[in-house]
């Protein structure tokens, strides 16, 4: 459905030759008068079409991860939490056992916190809620990786226990922010189902080619892009007068950055046991450009909702193209890239192309910047929050 996807968005040459469509990803934060200020469009982004690749990884290479199944129990799975000691939505919601009066006012409690969050916060925050609600999506996308899928549905390997433990953590969070959203009343939860039921119809094409060395540097990025989202979106809450809604997206946040560390984790082994290979893999995904997963995201009215959520979240400053650049920056210095020896020639190349594309990608957002500063203002109407116009 969404291959057609329209982006008449700004078109940038990124360095290695790869033209992208950009959009913008993001929150400002609140201006001290009360208001939001304008951010200029950003570029972090949906790439454009592509062909799609599958089973890119050699097929020896499947033996990688078959011998680090050990490693993985004891340095991976750790990272998880035993259910028992894992929050539930439950924690941060009214009761609905208590008495009809008490959870009334539970209700009226929560609307009253929400009531002077702007029109923006929601939609952002609605966003990201969609982007966890597609969780089949992810799962799938994981289990499509060779060498690590979940052979049987129940699989005991270390790889496919991970995965299926992974997904249960994070259907949390959709499930806790959609309650919330419903409550609050500020939504459209209509138009929000239906925009979930798209985006898991859809699908995502992030470009791991079923190669686990593309997957983990994927979820690797993505996962913390994800913390640093949540992290904003949990102190705007704060600042907008919703304490509970601050800690529901702070905790998410905690969540996602465990997630992170384990996926991080993967890829500083795969470095350790095959240098070469994983700096290739590094390379091969920092030059398409780590894609959101809710870039199929459609409501059913709006083709470029996505594209248009995304400049609402620019402007507000959550995650941005100096985020984006920041994670690179990150991951650069945790994996210890640009001390790595031993490379082959074309790893050497990678390593190259990685280790100096941060400073490129902040010089190509600051042209980004100066042109969208001479465009006029633009707005659009999201029917997630009943069709209401929101700056862009």
């Amino acid at each position: 459905m969404q291959s057609s996807l329209s982006l008449q968005s700004q078109h940038l040459s990124l360095p290695g030759g790869h033209n992208r469509n950009l959009l913008t990803r993001g929150f400002r934060v609140p201006a001290r008068s009360g208001g939001f200020r304008r951010k200029p469009v950003s570029a972090v982004a949906v790439p454009l079409a592509r062909p799609q690749v599958t089973h890119s990884m050699p097929p020896e290479k499947v033996d990688v991860f078959k011998s680090l199944e050990g490693w993985a129990r004891t340095s991976v799975l750790p990272l998880l939490k035993p259910v028992e000691n894992c929050w539930q939505p439950h924690d941060f919601l009214p009761d609905p056992t208590l008495p009809t009066d008490e959870f009334t006012d539970q209700v009226r409690a929560l609307r009253e916190r929400t009531s002077e969050l702007p029109d923006e916060y929601f939609v952002v925050l609605v966003g990201d809620m969609i982007t966890e609600d597609a969780l089949p999506t992810y799962q799938t996308m994981i289990n499509t990786l060779d060498g690590v899928r979940d052979e049987t549905g129940a699989s005991a390997s270390p790889w496919a226990t991970w995965t299926r433990a992974w997904t249960a953590e994070e259907n949390r969070h959709g499930d806790l922010i959609r309650t919330y959203l419903y409550l609050s009343g500020r939504v459209d939860m209509l138009m929000i189902e239906r925009t979930v039921q798209y985006l898991i119809a859809s699908g995502m094409d992030p470009g791991t080619e079923n190669n686990p060395y593309l997957g983990f540097v994927y979820t690797s990025f993505q996962e913390r892009a994800t913390f640093v989202s949540h992290g904003n979106t949990a102190r705007m809450a704060r600042e907008g007068g919703d304490p509970v809604l601050a800690k529901i997206c702070g905790t998410i946040a905690s969540d996602e950055k465990r997630h992170e560390n384990a996926y991080q984790r993967i890829v500083e082994k795969l470095l350790e046991v095959d240098p070469s290979g994983a700096m290739l893999g590094i390379a091969d995904m920092m030059r398409k450009k780590i894609t959101m997963p809710a870039h199929l995201m459609y409501d059913g009215q709006d083709p470029r909702i996505f594209e248009h959520f995304s400049a609402v979240a620019q402007r507000m400053g959550v995650y941005t193209a100096d985020d984006y650049a920041d994670i690179l920056e990150f991951l650069v210095g945790r994996w210890k890239l640009e001390k790595m020896e031993g490379l082959t020639s074309a790893a050497r190349e990678a390593q190259d192309f990685v280790c100096t594309l941060a400073p490129r990608i902040r010089r190509l957002q600051e042209r980004a910047d100066e042109r969208a500063r001479k465009m006029q203002p633009q707005s659009v109407r999201f029917s997630w929050i009943f069709n209401k116009e929101v700056a862009l």
